[in-house]
């Protein structure tokens, strides 16, 4: 093969391993979810298809203008993205076996051997990392076990469970030497990562989140963190087009129970349990006192005697969360007393009902909570807001069309101002909304230009829920 060739045929595969390595990591390495559950495949016809195919017919000498407009087409693609590609050790590790392996094809003619080094790669590389992960959990699991007198809080939710973990962490820090997952951290590989890097070796309490796609997601991580305490908070159809069915996600939720070691286990009354030795069923007799732009309160009853508390955060919702904090940190030895200062100076958790006053305008920052509950909470709180409102939103995500025509319904009900963010759910919303408070923001990266020449002082602006571009 000659030089020209060669260095054709090495930067299509390298350009199209590039755009593959991108999406895997957005669908967590699962090629299958990138095949059939990616939000925009047009993209893959784009990007993917239809260069290999012009590739594969072209001689490189024709092929070698359709290459320069590819690369060039990327590159801009790529600047318009909001996540691009992280190259983290796994990607690097990929494309080193990968470089390896074009190289070897210069000593051969054939545009097959090319192409077969983009797949032997991938089957490399998920070979490497799995061999990699096993020991990387081996370490994490005999760290864990090297920490004396280590309790162990798992959390799962179809939503709330980073805010559960968060208000917790708060509530404990002061009385026990107390360490968060970072982030939405839940996956059994983000943890294994963050309990062998991050996780100090003086702690009492490690607090940690437990998210699934699949059946059995929650059952590893369930055999990995071996918890003596976890909370299973409220339950809905969130992930709705992984799992197929509301039962299917009550099944793998429950997993979390299946830990050798647990102690106390605080369930929502959404996981159809009931009270049993080792298991709470939370919250009994719940009541919303008062729930506005200034904070909540609300009342529940404990060892069968109604106990009422505060905390500045908004959303009746969290009075659940709260509940399952509450009734955990008892069982831990603190007081109520103890837990109610806590909860007077509970900081509120970054976008989700984030309270944040700018320029005259109120924002309330909600980009996280991407439930259907969550998203009517939030409305139904802006609606008592007297002065003109506006919403950035791209609707429900990972849910279905019935879902997001009463979220478009309760939006046209509410808003004054309306920005529609992504186009999975454009039509939708487009149809269920007022066509003069819409407009639709194509392009996010110009956002705040159009916030600040379409809002004003004494506006209320709320963002609820966000999505990658790539959805």
């Amino acid at each position: 093969m000659n030089y020209f060739n060669f260095a054709i045929n090495f930067l299509t595969i390298l350009a199209l391993s590039w755009y593959l390595i991108l999406n895997l990591q957005w669908y967590n390495y699962k090629l299958k979810r990138v095949i059939l559950n990616h939000h925009k495949r047009s993209w893959h016809i784009l990007y993917f298809v239809l260069p290999l195919v012009l590739w594969i017919n072209l001689e490189e000498k024709y092929f070698s203008i359709a290459l320069i407009v590819y690369i060039i087409a990327l590159f801009l693609w790529n600047k318009k993205l909001d996540k691009t590609l992280v190259y983290t050790k796994r990607v690097n590790r990929f494309f080193i076996i990968l470089t390896f392996l074009l190289i070897s094809t210069y000593f051969t003619d054939s545009k097959f051997y090319a192409l077969a080094s983009l797949f032997i790669t991938l089957i490399a590389s998920n070979l490497t990392e799995k061999l990699l992960f096993l020991k990387y959990k081996k370490d994490a699991r005999r760290k864990l076990d090297n920490i004396k007198n280590l309790k162990i809080v798992a959390i799962t939710a179809s939503f709330g469970k980073t805010s559960i973990k968060n208000f917790l962490y708060y509530i404990l820090k002061n009385s026990f030497n107390t360490y968060k997952t970072p982030r939405s951290v839940n996956t059994i590989a983000g943890l294994v990562l963050d309990v062998n890097k991050d996780l100090p070796k003086n702690i009492d309490i490690y607090i940690a989140e437990a998210g699934a796609r699949v059946k059995g997601d929650i059952k590893t991580i369930a055999n990995f963190l071996d918890p003596q305490y976890v909370i299973i908070g409220s339950i809905g159809e969130q992930h709705i087009e992984y799992f197929k069915s509301l039962e299917n996600i009550k099944n793998t939720k429950k997993e979390l129970l299946l830990s050798k070691r647990v102690k106390k286990a605080f369930v929502h009354q959404s996981t159809d349990l009931k009270d049993t030795n080792g298991i709470e069923v939370f919250p009994k007799d719940l009541k919303i006192l008062k729930s506005d732009l200034d904070g909540l309160s609300f009342s529940f009853l404990i060892n069968d005697k109604e106990e009422e508390f505060f905390a500045p955060i908004l959303g009746s919702f969290n009075a659940i969360n709260l509940s399952a904090v509450i009734l955990l940190a008892l069982e831990l030895g603190l007081t109520l007393e103890e837990i109610r200062k806590s909860l007077k100076t509970l900081p509120q958790v970054e976008h989700r009902l984030q309270k944040i006053e700018a320029g005259g305008k109120l924002i309330i920052d909600d980009s996280f909570n991407g439930n259907f509950e969550g998203m009517m909470e939030a409305f139904n709180m802006c609606k008592n807001y007297n002065g003109r409102r506006v919403v950035i939103t791209p609707g429900l995500v990972e849910s279905n069309d019935e879902s997001n025509i009463k979220i478009a319904k309760k939006i046209d009900e509410v808003f004054d101002f309306v920005i529609i963010t992504g186009e999975l759910n454009l039509e939708i919303l487009e149809k269920n909304i007022s066509k003069d408070k819409v407009f639709v923001l194509k392009d996010k990266s110009k956002m705040q230009d159009i916030l600040a020449s379409s809002t004003k002082s004494g506006d209320l602006i709320l963002f609820a829920n966000d999505a990658p571009n790539f959805i």
